[in-house]
């Protein structure tokens, strides 16, 4: 059973970053991982893409061919990857069983919250075993707005309740909020979406005339009481875990890794299973499901991380930076220590 995300987000959210992101991390984890790149205008793609619309069809192509604008052309591209949806699961095949499976989507939101074709592609992946979870990207920064919270707010309740998906909205670039001002509240009344009604006097400021517009926009996302956001900063290493373990969790994956080389007498070989149906899965599950811990579990943490000390905390990870290099260093000297007394003194020689 492949598991997988669907990652999508407004232009600039940070979906090829945080894809490329990933990447590195599993790769770290020793994790199988497989990006399908579904952007047909996206030519300057920074992680290894192992399927990729472009051979299919390309917008630039498109565009010259009849006419059509940028919008006009993706959301073409968009149903002509619908039409010929077998080369998607061609390719998808060919995959490793193991592979956790990114699909990185255009950038154009009437794809995610609005047009039926990237909803009736996730439909017919989902009904041939994938089990995806949906990780909307919104940046940061418009947060420190409140009108254009509130915009994001209902953008995000529209693609949950368009794609259909175990969903997970993620404030990505947490890592540079405070490039763009001072936040009105703490960072868990954003990631929480606590009572809305706190935004009423900032909302009358910035554009009296649509207050009561406002108003009623964040009671219908009240109603809803869906939209919650996790944050996100690619670069930090606990960030990224966090956020896969709660994309973990909403999917219900958890990996088992193949077993080594050299086990004990009468140990199961399960390695031409996928990792889903190894041995120790379901004495996972009860870690899977519980709840989780970690240095970015906590909201609180995060905003004292990336916006009450920052500088701080800067400043302790290049020390433990500096003082890892000097570990690795030291390690190294000590090798090459080692090798040079083997190779003055081979075995069976005799000292004068």
């Amino acid at each position: 059973m492949p598991f997988g995300e669907v990652v999508c987000g407004s232009p600039g959210s940070g979906k090829s970053t945080y894809c490329y992101g990933k990447h590195q991390l599993f790769t770290a984890l020793n994790r199988p991982i497989a990006i399908v790149n579904l952007d047909p205008a996206n030519e300057n793609i920074p992680y290894p893409c192992a399927i990729d619309i472009g051979s299919l069809i390309k917008l630039e192509d498109v565009m010259n061919e009849f006419g059509l604008g940028p919008n006009g052309g993706m959301l073409y591209c968009m149903e002509y990857l619908e039409a010929n949806h077998d080369w998607l699961e061609d390719r998808l095949k060919e995959l490793d069983k193991d592979d956790y499976v990114l699909f990185d989507l255009p950038g154009q939101v009437e794809l995610s919250t609005n047009h039926p074709s990237v909803k009736n592609i996730i439909r017919r992946l989902t009904k041939s075993g994938f089990r995806l979870a949906a990780v909307h990207l919104c940046d940061a920064h418009y947060v420190t707005d409140a009108s254009k919270f509130v915009s994001v707010l209902m953008l995000s309740l529209r693609a949950m309740l368009h794609l259909e998906l175990p969903h997970i909205n993620v404030l990505s670039k947490i890592d540079l909020i405070q490039q763009y001002g001072d936040l009105d509240f703490n960072l868990d009344f954003y990631t929480e979406v606590q009572d809305l009604s706190y935004l009423e006097n900032l909302l009358s400021q910035q554009s009296p005339r649509y207050a009561a517009l406002n108003m009623a926009i964040c009671s219908l996302v009240e109603d809803f009481g869906l939209v919650g956001f996790e944050t996100l900063a690619v670069e930090d290493k606990e960030s990224m875990l966090h956020l896969t373990h709660i994309i973990d969790k909403a999917t219900g994956c958890i990996f088992v890794p193949p077993p080594s080389v050299g086990q004990p007498p009468d140990t199961v070989d399960a390695s031409n299973k996928p990792s889903s149906e190894r041995p120790n899965t379901y004495s996972l599950m009860t870690s899977a499901a519980g709840p989780i811990r970690g240095p970015r579990s906590d909201v609180r943490d995060v905003q004292e991380r990336w916006i009450d000390a920052r500088e701080e905390y800067d400043a302790f990870e290049k020390a433990q930076w500096r003082r890892e290099g000097q570990l690795v260093q030291e390690e190294a000297a000590r090798q090459k220590s080692k090798i040079r007394e083997r190779t003055s003194n081979p075995p069976g020689s005799r000292g004068t």
